[in-house]
């Protein structure tokens, strides 16, 4: 009588255990704080030099940086590893159901008309901030670049398009989405900061919070 086998299971791929590595690595510096090469390959049960290149490639991704420092404040400097915001970004967050929750209960007690508000008093301080870094004298082109960037930065992916008559504001994510669908206010406050920073007529095409694909604001 023969035995047979049990089926070998199925090989991994290649390439997924260097992700899965880089996966656990990023969870370890969330856990950690901050890490030195030597501490992360001993966590992740890897060589130093197998270590060093997923921390070279998650440096280079933008998701981890490296910084030196003294350990409990003192003693000799060393290298370490931490997040980056981008790094930070990877993880879940709950913001926007906290914010819903302070907003409904701004509402609840003051009224809708509050909501509004407090919009325009966050409209007036970005505002504010974002005229000394667009300074009106720099041409639109330049200004546009520079709000982009700074969107982006903050979760929108956006980018400046051209159909040859009119230059247009991109935004590829809505960081903001369950409350832009929930607080249309929101989308209109969005509006008039733009139309307020670079001085130019705005107009809103396309709306995420709509379901459209893309928020799509053309200037002038």
């Amino acid at each position: 009588m023969t035995t047979s086998l049990p089926p070998r299971p199925p090989a991994v791929p290649l390439s997924a255990a260097p992700e899965r590595t880089k996966t656990r690595l990023l969870e370890l510096l969330k856990r950690h704080g901050t890490l030195t090469a030597q501490d992360i390959a001993l966590k992740l049960e890897v060589s130093i030099p197998a270590t060093r290149r997923h921390l070279s490639d998650l440096c280079d991704g933008g998701l981890i940086e490296s910084r030196t420092e003294r350990p409990s404040g003192r003693g000799r400097p060393q290298h370490v590893y931490a997040l980056t915001e981008n790094g930070e970004g990877v993880f879940p967050k709950t913001y926007s159901a906290l914010c819903m929750d302070i907003l409904r209960h701004i509402e609840a007690l003051h009224g809708e008309g509050s909501i509004i508000k407090v919009f325009e008093a966050r409209n007036a301080e970005l505002a504010e901030r974002l005229h000394q870094e667009l300074p009106a004298h720099l041409p639109l082109e330049v200004r546009l670049e520079l709000l982009t960037r700074r969107l982006s930065e903050i979760g929108f992916d956006a980018v400046i398009e051209s159909d040859g008559h009119h230059l247009y504001i991109i935004q590829r994510n809505c960081p903001s989405l369950m409350v832009a669908q929930k607080y249309k206010s929101l989308c209109h406050a969005e509006l008039q900061l733009y139309t307020l920073v670079l001085g130019q007529a705005v107009h809103r095409e396309k709306t995420i919070a709509c379901g459209q694909g893309v928020c799509r604001y053309r200037i002038g």
